[in-house]
């Protein structure tokens, strides 16, 4: 787990007491806890959770924390590996239900826990809604939970996540990590789930939703500037780093529309200098190296087609917290149409 700033204080107690009730054996598993940027420099983790290892970090990169916390537990021999976020409550069955989803199928590189939202009341606590059952892609980067505020309910096997998984809770092995390699530090922050999954994906493995895993997590839809820079200029890395050529060409057309669609949003929403400082991101000659040196070496371990992989991403735009009826009406249908197309088209 990544601490950042205030969140050990904001969080920690209730995570670590849903962490402490595990029916997983307590002697096979190890919580180590990267205290990202944070207020404290694990002072309160040492003082509260003395039995969790306790990882220091300034740089304020939620990828490079992840891979200190991956690094370290690889060097003391852990098999596997579950990201999950600290503003969460575990299910007593929630680890041994994921390693029970990876055990399953040789074929499963990543399993996602059910991610209920936390109940506010007594009554929301008997009936609680869904924050996600794995995240769907779109064919221009973005990404979006599923199920989103619907009613809890029964779910058997481990049913296959099309687009991809959540980083709030999610598990994968040394066998996995060893093929594709860590989080990809440049990623910064948001959009790494959708990178790691692609990849994942790409190098053959399934994606699953390990449903008796259960977490609750205390979500709440905020969009900062920061986070709009970070996720407009990682789902852009992404489709740079993983489309193949022809795919990108064909499209262009829809990249353009919907770059201009975000220019003007991002004028009328008072964010436009973060958008000006994305797109010169983009104008970098170290960055267009990284990018070829990325798509390089992911062609090392793909051995799944570009269509197989593009054939369930999602043509229209999902955030279910924006009702904006020129997106509902105008521009989704479009985009929509255009990606029918298209997906029919690319046959590599």
């Amino acid at each position: 787990m990544v601490g950042y700033k205030d969140y050990v204080n904001r969080f920690l107690l209730e995570c670590r007491d849903s962490l402490r009730e595990q029916t997983y054996p307590k002697e096979l598993y190890e919580v180590y806890i990267v205290d990202n940027a944070s207020i404290n420099d694990c002072e309160f983790i040492k003082a509260n959770y003395p039995e969790a290892i306790a990882i220091p970090t300034d740089h304020g990169n939620y990828c490079t924390a992840n891979n200190i916390g991956l690094k370290s537990a690889m060097e003391n021999g852990c098999e596997y590996f579950i990201i999950a976020n600290m503003d969460t409550k575990f299910s007593p069955d929630w680890i041994s239900e994921l390693v029970k989803a990876m055990e399953s199928d040789p074929k499963i590189g990543i399993a996602q826990s059910k991610m209920l939202l936390y109940p506010k009341t007594e009554e929301e606590w008997k009936q609680p809604k869904i924050n996600s059952l794995g995240n769907i892609m779109h064919f221009l980067g973005f990404g979006f939970t599923s199920a989103y505020n619907e009613l809890d309910r029964e779910i058997t096997g481990y049913p296959e996540i099309t687009g991809y998984a959540s980083g709030c809770s999610y598990i994968t092995n040394k066998e996995v990590l060893d093929k594709i390699g860590l989080y990809d530090e440049d990623y910064h922050m948001y959009h790494d789930d959708i990178e790691m999954s692609w990849r994942v994906k790409l190098a053959g493995y399934k994606i699953v939703l390990a449903p008796k895993s259960v977490m609750y997590h205390k979500y709440e839809f905020r969009r900062s500037i920061l986070m709009l820079y970070f996720m407009e200029r990682n789902r852009y890395l992404v489709m740079f780093q993983y489309y193949k050529l022809p795919t990108l060409i064909l499209l262009a057309p829809a990249i353009i529309a919907m770059e201009c669609g975000m220019i003007f949003f991002s004028i009328a929403s008072g964010w436009f200098g973060k958008k000006v400082e994305e797109i010169k991101y983009f104008f970098s000659p170290k960055v267009w190296a990284k990018i070829i040196a990325k798509r390089k070496e992911i062609r090392k371990f793909r051995v799944v087609k570009e269509r197989d992989i593009i054939k369930s991403f999602e043509g229209r735009v999902l955030f279910q917290e924006i009702q904006n009826p020129v997106l509902k009406y105008i521009a989704n249908p479009i985009f929509n149409l255009y990606w029918q197309v298209v997906k029919r088209v690319i046959f590599w």
